[in-house]
Protein backbone atom coordinates (compact mmCIF):
# COMPACT_ATOMS: atom_id res chain seq x y z
CA UNK A 1 0.00 0.00 0.00
CA UNK A 2 1.76 3.39 -1.27
CA UNK A 3 0.77 7.08 0.63
CA UNK A 4 0.25 10.23 -1.50
CA UNK A 5 2.58 11.72 -3.47
CA UNK A 6 3.06 15.24 -2.22
CA UNK A 7 3.16 16.60 -5.83
CA UNK A 8 -0.25 14.77 -6.81
CA UNK A 9 -1.79 16.64 -9.49
CA UNK A 10 -5.06 18.29 -7.64
CA UNK A 11 -7.73 18.32 -10.46
CA UNK A 12 -7.39 14.52 -11.36
CA UNK A 13 -10.68 12.11 -10.80
CA UNK A 14 -9.66 8.35 -10.11
CA UNK A 15 -9.24 5.79 -12.73
CA UNK A 16 -12.46 5.09 -14.41
CA UNK A 17 -13.67 1.61 -13.03
CA UNK A 18 -15.39 -0.12 -16.68
CA UNK A 19 -17.47 -3.36 -15.30
CA UNK A 20 -19.10 -5.80 -16.98
CA UNK A 21 -18.66 -8.41 -20.06
CA UNK A 22 -20.14 -8.55 -23.65
CA UNK A 23 -22.82 -10.85 -24.71
CA UNK A 24 -21.79 -12.62 -28.41
CA UNK A 25 -22.22 -10.57 -31.47
CA UNK A 26 -22.58 -7.28 -29.03
CA UNK A 27 -21.27 -3.79 -30.70
CA UNK A 28 -18.50 -2.82 -27.81
CA UNK A 29 -16.98 0.62 -26.81
CA UNK A 30 -13.93 1.51 -25.73
CA UNK A 31 -13.35 4.90 -22.93
CA UNK A 32 -10.62 6.37 -22.03
CA UNK A 33 -11.38 9.33 -19.61
CA UNK A 34 -9.23 11.84 -18.77
CA UNK A 35 -8.96 15.15 -16.02
CA UNK A 36 -11.07 16.08 -13.65
CA UNK A 37 -14.32 14.32 -11.59
CA UNK A 38 -16.53 16.75 -13.82
CA UNK A 39 -15.25 15.21 -17.57
CA UNK A 40 -15.71 11.59 -15.49
CA UNK A 41 -19.31 12.80 -15.09
CA UNK A 42 -19.69 13.18 -18.69
CA UNK A 43 -18.00 9.81 -19.50
CA UNK A 44 -20.74 8.66 -17.41
CA UNK A 45 -23.19 9.96 -19.12
CA UNK A 46 -21.87 9.25 -22.49
CA UNK A 47 -21.56 5.09 -21.63
CA UNK A 48 -25.20 5.50 -19.71
CA UNK A 49 -27.10 6.18 -23.27
CA UNK A 50 -24.67 3.88 -25.09
CA UNK A 51 -25.36 1.10 -22.69
CA UNK A 52 -29.17 1.45 -22.76
CA UNK A 53 -28.89 1.65 -26.94
CA UNK A 54 -27.30 -1.92 -26.67
CA UNK A 55 -23.53 -1.22 -26.87
CA UNK A 56 -21.35 -3.48 -23.95
CA UNK A 57 -18.13 -0.99 -22.62
CA UNK A 58 -14.29 -1.99 -22.07
CA UNK A 59 -11.32 -0.36 -20.95
CA UNK A 60 -9.58 -2.69 -23.35
CA UNK A 61 -8.63 -1.74 -26.87
CA UNK A 62 -8.11 -4.88 -28.01
CA UNK A 63 -12.05 -5.68 -27.78
CA UNK A 64 -13.67 -2.40 -28.13
CA UNK A 65 -15.28 -1.68 -31.95
CA UNK A 66 -14.72 1.98 -31.45
CA UNK A 67 -12.83 3.81 -28.18
CA UNK A 68 -14.05 7.33 -27.34
CA UNK A 69 -11.12 9.40 -25.41
CA UNK A 70 -12.71 12.21 -23.62
CA UNK A 71 -10.00 14.44 -22.90
CA UNK A 72 -8.37 17.20 -20.33
CA UNK A 73 -7.83 20.81 -22.29
CA UNK A 74 -7.41 22.51 -18.40
CA UNK A 75 -3.40 23.06 -18.76
CA UNK A 76 -1.20 22.97 -21.68
CA UNK A 77 0.29 19.50 -20.02
CA UNK A 78 -2.93 18.00 -19.83
CA UNK A 79 -3.26 18.47 -23.34
CA UNK A 80 -0.17 17.17 -24.49
CA UNK A 81 -1.16 14.01 -21.84
CA UNK A 82 -4.59 13.87 -24.06
CA UNK A 83 -2.63 13.68 -27.60
CA UNK A 84 -0.83 11.24 -26.34
CA UNK A 85 -4.03 9.00 -25.02
CA UNK A 86 -5.51 9.68 -29.08
CA UNK A 87 -2.58 8.22 -30.30
CA UNK A 88 -2.44 5.43 -28.25
CA UNK A 89 -5.32 4.65 -28.90
CA UNK A 90 -5.50 5.10 -32.80
CA UNK A 91 -2.48 2.79 -32.20
CA UNK A 92 -4.12 0.26 -30.61
CA UNK A 93 -7.72 0.39 -31.89
CA UNK A 94 -7.51 2.57 -35.28
CA UNK A 95 -11.30 3.77 -35.00
CA UNK A 96 -11.39 6.90 -32.23
CA UNK A 97 -13.84 9.22 -31.06
CA UNK A 98 -12.75 12.31 -29.65
CA UNK A 99 -14.61 14.22 -26.81
CA UNK A 100 -14.76 16.73 -23.71
CA UNK A 101 -12.53 20.09 -23.29
CA UNK A 102 -10.00 19.69 -25.82
CA UNK A 103 -12.69 18.89 -28.45
CA UNK A 104 -13.23 22.27 -28.52
CA UNK A 105 -10.21 23.12 -30.36
CA UNK A 106 -10.67 20.50 -33.38
CA UNK A 107 -7.98 21.65 -35.78
CA UNK A 108 -5.36 21.33 -32.32
CA UNK A 109 -6.50 17.67 -32.77
CA UNK A 110 -6.58 17.23 -36.18
CA UNK A 111 -2.72 19.03 -36.18
CA UNK A 112 -1.68 16.10 -34.57
CA UNK A 113 -4.19 13.11 -35.24
CA UNK A 114 -5.77 13.58 -38.57
CA UNK A 115 -6.89 10.31 -38.65
CA UNK A 116 -9.69 10.41 -35.81
CA UNK A 117 -13.14 9.98 -36.91
CA UNK A 118 -14.91 12.55 -35.47
CA UNK A 119 -14.42 15.37 -32.60
CA UNK A 120 -16.86 17.06 -30.41
CA UNK A 121 -16.80 19.21 -27.56
CA UNK A 122 -17.38 19.16 -23.93
CA UNK A 123 -21.19 18.17 -22.89
CA UNK A 124 -22.18 17.46 -26.33
CA UNK A 125 -23.76 13.98 -25.64
CA UNK A 126 -25.34 13.83 -29.18
CA UNK A 127 -22.93 14.41 -31.33
CA UNK A 128 -20.74 11.65 -29.39
CA UNK A 129 -23.69 9.06 -29.98
CA UNK A 130 -23.95 10.34 -33.68
CA UNK A 131 -20.30 9.60 -34.24
CA UNK A 132 -20.46 6.29 -32.41
CA UNK A 133 -23.63 5.01 -34.59
CA UNK A 134 -22.33 6.11 -37.72
CA UNK A 135 -18.82 4.39 -37.26
CA UNK A 136 -20.52 0.94 -34.92
CA UNK A 137 -24.35 0.86 -35.19
CA UNK A 138 -26.14 -0.37 -32.65
CA UNK A 139 -27.74 -3.73 -31.77
CA UNK A 140 -29.87 -3.75 -28.53
CA UNK A 141 -31.55 -6.65 -26.84
CA UNK A 142 -33.86 -5.03 -24.17
CA UNK A 143 -34.30 -8.36 -22.84
CA UNK A 144 -30.91 -8.39 -21.85
CA UNK A 145 -29.34 -5.43 -21.81
CA UNK A 146 -30.12 -4.40 -18.39
CA UNK A 147 -29.68 -0.39 -17.24
CA UNK A 148 -28.70 -0.04 -13.61
CA UNK A 149 -31.53 2.68 -12.41
CA UNK A 150 -28.38 5.15 -11.39
CA UNK A 151 -26.96 4.43 -14.59
CA UNK A 152 -23.23 3.74 -15.29
CA UNK A 153 -20.89 4.54 -12.76
CA UNK A 154 -17.04 4.59 -13.39
CA UNK A 155 -16.21 5.51 -9.79
CA UNK A 156 -16.15 2.29 -7.42
CA UNK A 157 -19.72 1.39 -6.65
CA UNK A 158 -19.72 2.87 -2.87
CA UNK A 159 -19.02 6.83 -3.90
CA UNK A 160 -20.26 8.84 -7.28
CA UNK A 161 -19.89 12.52 -8.17
CA UNK A 162 -22.93 14.43 -8.70
CA UNK A 163 -22.33 17.29 -11.02
CA UNK A 164 -24.99 20.14 -10.48
CA UNK A 165 -23.99 22.65 -12.75
CA UNK A 166 -21.99 23.23 -15.86
CA UNK A 167 -20.24 26.32 -16.76
CA UNK A 168 -19.27 29.11 -14.95
CA UNK A 169 -19.26 32.96 -14.66
CA UNK A 170 -16.39 34.02 -13.66
CA UNK A 171 -13.51 35.58 -15.97
CA UNK A 172 -10.10 34.24 -14.31
CA UNK A 173 -7.61 35.22 -16.57
CA UNK A 174 -5.74 32.24 -16.15
CA UNK A 175 -8.51 29.92 -17.35
CA UNK A 176 -10.42 28.66 -20.28
CA UNK A 177 -12.81 26.32 -18.92
CA UNK A 178 -15.74 29.42 -19.52
CA UNK A 179 -15.04 29.13 -23.55
CA UNK A 180 -15.22 25.79 -23.48
CA UNK A 181 -18.65 24.89 -21.20
CA UNK A 182 -20.17 27.96 -21.19
CA UNK A 183 -21.71 30.22 -18.79
CA UNK A 184 -23.24 29.15 -15.66
CA UNK A 185 -26.03 26.76 -16.17
CA UNK A 186 -27.43 25.07 -13.29
CA UNK A 187 -29.39 22.00 -13.17
CA UNK A 188 -33.12 22.23 -11.02
CA UNK A 189 -32.54 20.76 -7.75
CA UNK A 190 -35.40 18.41 -8.26
CA UNK A 191 -33.36 16.37 -10.87
CA UNK A 192 -30.28 16.53 -8.73
CA UNK A 193 -31.64 15.35 -5.67
CA UNK A 194 -33.86 12.67 -7.93
CA UNK A 195 -30.33 11.32 -8.94
CA UNK A 196 -28.71 11.55 -5.50
CA UNK A 197 -31.67 9.14 -4.35
CA UNK A 198 -31.25 6.90 -6.87
CA UNK A 199 -27.47 7.08 -6.08
CA UNK A 200 -27.98 6.19 -2.36
CA UNK A 201 -30.86 3.68 -3.74
CA UNK A 202 -28.01 1.90 -5.82
CA UNK A 203 -26.09 1.63 -2.69
CA UNK A 204 -23.76 4.77 -3.20
CA UNK A 205 -22.46 5.67 0.44
CA UNK A 206 -20.84 8.70 -0.56
CA UNK A 207 -22.26 11.81 -2.90
CA UNK A 208 -19.14 14.42 -3.81
CA UNK A 209 -20.96 17.25 -5.19
CA UNK A 210 -19.22 18.96 -8.27
CA UNK A 211 -19.52 21.74 -10.47
CA UNK A 212 -17.44 24.77 -11.76
CA UNK A 213 -18.69 27.03 -8.57
CA UNK A 214 -20.57 25.39 -6.56
CA UNK A 215 -21.41 27.97 -4.51
CA UNK A 216 -23.17 29.70 -7.60
CA UNK A 217 -25.33 27.14 -8.01
CA UNK A 218 -29.32 28.34 -9.11
CA UNK A 219 -28.00 31.70 -9.46
CA UNK A 220 -28.87 31.39 -12.95
CA UNK A 221 -32.36 30.13 -12.61
CA UNK A 222 -32.57 32.66 -9.58
CA UNK A 223 -33.31 30.49 -7.22
CA UNK A 224 -36.03 28.99 -8.28
CA UNK A 225 -38.29 27.08 -6.19
CA UNK A 226 -39.38 23.33 -7.15
CA UNK A 227 -41.80 20.13 -5.59
CA UNK A 228 -39.73 17.95 -3.21
CA UNK A 229 -40.84 15.34 -1.00
CA UNK A 230 -44.53 17.23 -0.33
CA UNK A 231 -42.95 20.84 -0.31
CA UNK A 232 -40.80 23.30 -2.06
CA UNK A 233 -37.12 23.54 -2.21
CA UNK A 234 -35.05 26.22 -3.70
CA UNK A 235 -32.02 25.47 -6.65
CA UNK A 236 -29.80 26.87 -3.88
CA UNK A 237 -26.33 25.48 -2.68
CA UNK A 238 -28.22 25.47 1.04
CA UNK A 239 -31.09 23.60 0.20
CA UNK A 240 -29.40 21.17 -1.65
CA UNK A 241 -27.18 20.30 0.62
CA UNK A 242 -29.92 20.20 3.59
CA UNK A 243 -32.12 17.54 1.86
CA UNK A 244 -28.97 15.66 -0.03
CA UNK A 245 -28.29 15.37 3.76
CA UNK A 246 -31.47 13.67 4.49
CA UNK A 247 -31.09 10.84 1.90
CA UNK A 248 -28.28 9.09 4.73
CA UNK A 249 -25.39 8.81 2.74
CA UNK A 250 -21.85 11.46 2.97
CA UNK A 251 -22.22 14.32 1.12
CA UNK A 252 -18.89 16.34 0.24
CA UNK A 253 -18.82 19.81 -1.57
CA UNK A 254 -16.06 20.37 -4.07
CA UNK A 255 -15.39 23.75 -5.54
CA UNK A 256 -16.97 26.10 -2.81
CA UNK A 257 -16.39 29.92 -3.25
CA UNK A 258 -16.01 31.14 0.24
CA UNK A 259 -19.66 33.92 -0.66
CA UNK A 260 -21.20 35.13 2.62
CA UNK A 261 -24.13 32.13 1.93
CA UNK A 262 -21.43 29.36 2.69
CA UNK A 263 -21.56 30.52 6.57
CA UNK A 264 -24.35 28.94 7.04
CA UNK A 265 -23.46 25.32 6.26
CA UNK A 266 -20.92 25.43 8.54
CA UNK A 267 -23.01 24.96 11.60
CA UNK A 268 -25.04 21.70 10.06
CA UNK A 269 -21.77 19.87 8.71
CA UNK A 270 -21.35 16.66 10.61
CA UNK A 271 -22.59 13.57 9.88
CA UNK A 272 -24.02 13.17 6.59
CA UNK A 273 -22.99 16.76 4.99
CA UNK A 274 -19.30 16.42 6.04
CA UNK A 275 -17.37 19.03 7.66
CA UNK A 276 -15.24 19.61 4.96
CA UNK A 277 -15.07 22.41 2.44
CA UNK A 278 -13.31 22.17 -1.06
CA UNK A 279 -12.18 25.98 -1.70
CA UNK A 280 -10.15 27.08 -4.27
CA UNK A 281 -8.10 30.18 -2.75
CA UNK A 282 -5.49 30.25 -5.51
CA UNK A 283 -3.71 32.52 -3.65
CA UNK A 284 -3.12 34.97 -0.90
CA UNK A 285 -2.02 38.32 -2.02
CA UNK A 286 -4.76 40.59 -2.49
CA UNK A 287 -2.67 42.24 -5.97
CA UNK A 288 -1.75 38.62 -7.67
CA UNK A 289 -5.65 37.88 -7.07
CA UNK A 290 -6.84 41.15 -8.74
CA UNK A 291 -3.97 40.07 -12.19
CA UNK A 292 -5.92 36.56 -11.60
CA UNK A 293 -9.21 38.08 -11.76
CA UNK A 294 -10.43 36.12 -8.83
CA UNK A 295 -14.26 36.60 -7.82
CA UNK A 296 -13.45 36.80 -4.36
CA UNK A 297 -10.78 38.88 -2.12
CA UNK A 298 -8.47 37.78 0.10
CA UNK A 299 -8.63 40.24 2.99
CA UNK A 300 -11.21 38.58 4.86
CA UNK A 301 -10.50 35.20 4.34
CA UNK A 302 -8.48 34.78 7.46
CA UNK A 303 -10.65 35.70 9.84
CA UNK A 304 -13.87 34.01 8.25
CA UNK A 305 -11.93 30.29 8.56
CA UNK A 306 -11.38 31.42 12.08
CA UNK A 307 -15.02 31.80 12.56
CA UNK A 308 -15.81 28.53 10.92
CA UNK A 309 -13.68 26.55 13.06
CA UNK A 310 -15.28 28.65 16.01
CA UNK A 311 -18.35 27.36 14.82
CA UNK A 312 -17.10 24.07 13.96
CA UNK A 313 -14.04 22.54 15.14
CA UNK A 314 -14.94 19.14 13.14
CA UNK A 315 -14.59 21.37 9.75
CA UNK A 316 -11.57 20.58 6.88
CA UNK A 317 -10.55 23.29 4.71
CA UNK A 318 -8.65 21.62 1.37
CA UNK A 319 -7.72 24.21 -1.36
CA UNK A 320 -5.45 24.45 -4.39
CA UNK A 321 -2.90 27.34 -5.27
CA UNK A 322 -1.14 28.57 -8.20
CA UNK A 323 2.66 29.41 -7.79
CA UNK A 324 4.39 31.41 -10.24
CA UNK A 325 1.70 33.06 -11.45
CA UNK A 326 2.85 36.29 -14.12
CA UNK A 327 4.53 39.11 -11.80
CA UNK A 328 4.35 37.08 -8.81
CA UNK A 329 7.09 38.90 -7.03
CA UNK A 330 9.14 37.22 -4.17
CA UNK A 331 7.40 39.36 -1.83
CA UNK A 332 4.14 38.07 -2.81
CA UNK A 333 5.40 34.56 -2.47
CA UNK A 334 6.96 34.88 0.77
CA UNK A 335 2.78 36.18 1.89
CA UNK A 336 1.23 33.47 0.56
CA UNK A 337 3.69 31.02 2.79
CA UNK A 338 2.77 33.33 5.58
CA UNK A 339 -0.60 33.15 4.69
CA UNK A 340 -0.24 28.93 5.15
CA UNK A 341 1.67 29.41 8.61
CA UNK A 342 -1.76 31.42 9.82
CA UNK A 343 -4.48 29.28 7.73
CA UNK A 344 -3.37 25.83 8.11
CA UNK A 345 -5.03 24.56 5.67
CA UNK A 346 -5.68 20.97 6.20
CA UNK A 347 -5.18 20.00 2.56
CA UNK A 348 -3.44 21.82 0.21
CA UNK A 349 -2.98 21.37 -3.30
CA UNK A 350 -0.81 23.51 -6.15
CA UNK A 351 0.45 23.96 -9.79
CA UNK A 352 2.83 25.34 -11.17
CA UNK A 353 1.61 28.34 -13.40
CA UNK A 354 1.63 27.17 -16.98
CA UNK A 355 0.59 29.61 -20.41
CA UNK A 356 -3.06 27.58 -21.71
CA UNK A 357 -4.03 28.24 -25.57
CA UNK A 358 -6.63 31.14 -25.37
CA UNK A 359 -6.09 32.01 -21.46
CA UNK A 360 -6.10 35.85 -21.15
CA UNK A 361 -2.51 35.49 -18.53
CA UNK A 362 -0.55 34.68 -21.39
CA UNK A 363 -0.19 38.38 -22.45
CA UNK A 364 0.34 39.16 -18.84
CA UNK A 365 3.80 40.79 -18.12
CA UNK A 366 6.90 39.21 -16.35
CA UNK A 367 6.46 36.05 -16.46
CA UNK A 368 8.29 33.64 -13.79
CA UNK A 369 11.09 31.94 -15.18
CA UNK A 370 11.16 28.26 -15.07
CA UNK A 371 13.62 27.25 -12.27
CA UNK A 372 11.67 30.32 -10.04
CA UNK A 373 8.37 28.21 -10.20
CA UNK A 374 10.02 25.08 -9.11
CA UNK A 375 12.18 26.95 -6.32
CA UNK A 376 8.60 27.97 -4.81
CA UNK A 377 6.45 24.98 -5.80
CA UNK A 378 9.08 22.75 -3.55
CA UNK A 379 8.75 25.92 -0.63
CA UNK A 380 5.25 26.14 -0.87
CA UNK A 381 5.12 22.10 -0.48
CA UNK A 382 7.19 22.12 2.33
CA UNK A 383 4.97 24.28 4.02
CA UNK A 384 1.81 22.43 2.76
CA UNK A 385 3.35 19.34 3.93
CA UNK A 386 4.69 20.12 7.59
CA UNK A 387 1.31 21.63 8.80
CA UNK A 388 -0.35 18.41 7.04
CA UNK A 389 1.81 16.09 9.15
CA UNK A 390 1.24 18.40 12.32
CA UNK A 391 -2.68 18.30 11.80
CA UNK A 392 -2.55 14.33 11.08
CA UNK A 393 -0.31 13.69 14.25
CA UNK A 394 -2.44 15.32 16.72
CA UNK A 395 -5.06 12.72 15.46
CA UNK A 396 -3.10 9.76 16.96
CA UNK A 397 -5.37 8.67 19.25
CA UNK A 398 -8.26 9.88 18.28
CA UNK A 399 -11.29 7.97 16.74
CA UNK A 400 -12.03 8.15 13.36
CA UNK A 401 -15.12 7.11 11.39
CA UNK A 402 -13.71 6.30 7.93
CA UNK A 403 -15.23 4.49 4.46
CA UNK A 404 -13.25 1.46 3.38
CA UNK A 405 -12.25 1.79 -0.55
CA UNK A 406 -10.73 -1.25 -1.43
CA UNK A 407 -9.44 -4.80 0.57
CA UNK A 408 -6.82 -7.09 -0.17
CA UNK A 409 -4.21 -9.37 1.33
CA UNK A 410 -2.08 -6.68 2.75
CA UNK A 411 -4.56 -4.77 4.63
CA UNK A 412 -7.71 -1.84 3.74
CA UNK A 413 -7.24 1.06 2.50
CA UNK A 414 -9.99 3.92 4.04
CA UNK A 415 -10.56 7.85 3.79
CA UNK A 416 -11.76 9.57 7.13
CA UNK A 417 -14.59 12.34 6.92
CA UNK A 418 -11.37 14.66 5.89
CA UNK A 419 -10.26 13.02 3.00
CA UNK A 420 -12.29 12.90 -0.99
CA UNK A 421 -10.71 10.17 -2.79
CA UNK A 422 -7.68 10.28 -4.96
CA UNK A 423 -6.89 13.71 -4.26
CA UNK A 424 -6.34 13.60 -0.40
CA UNK A 425 -4.86 10.98 2.02
CA UNK A 426 -6.23 7.67 3.14
CA UNK A 427 -5.94 6.15 6.56
CA UNK A 428 -4.50 2.05 6.28
CA UNK A 429 -5.81 -0.94 8.24
CA UNK A 430 -3.24 -3.78 8.40
CA UNK A 431 -5.02 -5.68 11.35
CA UNK A 432 -8.11 -6.87 12.03
CA UNK A 433 -9.23 -6.03 8.24
CA UNK A 434 -10.20 -9.75 6.99
CA UNK A 435 -14.34 -9.35 7.16
CA UNK A 436 -14.03 -5.43 5.89
CA UNK A 437 -15.01 -4.88 1.95
CA UNK A 438 -15.45 -1.83 0.24
CA UNK A 439 -18.22 0.81 1.06
CA UNK A 440 -18.02 -0.23 4.48
CA UNK A 441 -18.02 2.38 7.47
CA UNK A 442 -16.47 1.49 10.49
CA UNK A 443 -14.57 3.75 13.47
CA UNK A 444 -10.75 3.17 13.62
CA UNK A 445 -8.33 4.23 16.35
CA UNK A 446 -5.38 6.18 14.85
CA UNK A 447 -1.96 4.73 16.14
CA UNK A 448 0.10 6.60 13.47
CA UNK A 449 0.25 9.41 10.75
CA UNK A 450 2.81 10.43 8.11
CA UNK A 451 2.78 13.82 6.14
CA UNK A 452 -0.33 12.72 4.25
CA UNK A 453 -1.69 9.41 6.07
CA UNK A 454 -2.87 7.44 8.76
CA UNK A 455 -2.52 4.20 10.04
CA UNK A 456 -5.14 2.63 12.46
CA UNK A 457 -6.74 -0.49 14.17
CA UNK A 458 -10.92 -1.37 14.16
CA UNK A 459 -12.45 -0.56 17.55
Amino acid sequence: MSTNPPDLRPDLAPAAVIRGTARPGQPTIGMVSLGCPKALVDSERILTRLRSEGYAITGDYAGADSVIVNTCGFLDSAKAESLEAIGEALRENGKVIVTGCLGAEEDYIRGTHPSVMAVTGPHQYEQVLDAVHSAVPPDPDPFIDLMPPAGLKLTPRHYAYLKISEGCNHKCKFCIIPDMRGRLSSRPVHAVLREAEKLVESGVKEILVISQDTSAYGVDRKHDLHPWKGGEVRTHMEDLSREMAKLGAWVRLHYVYPYPHVDKLIPHMGDNLLPYLDIPFQHSHPDVLKRMARPAASSKTLERIATWRDINPQIVLRSTFIVGYPGETEAEFQHLLDWMEEARLDRVGAFKYENVTGARSNTLPDHVPEEVKEDRYARFMEVAQRISAQKLEAKVGSIQQVIVDSVDEEGAVCRTKADAPEIDGNLFIDEGFADLKPGDFVNVQVDEASEYDLWGTPV
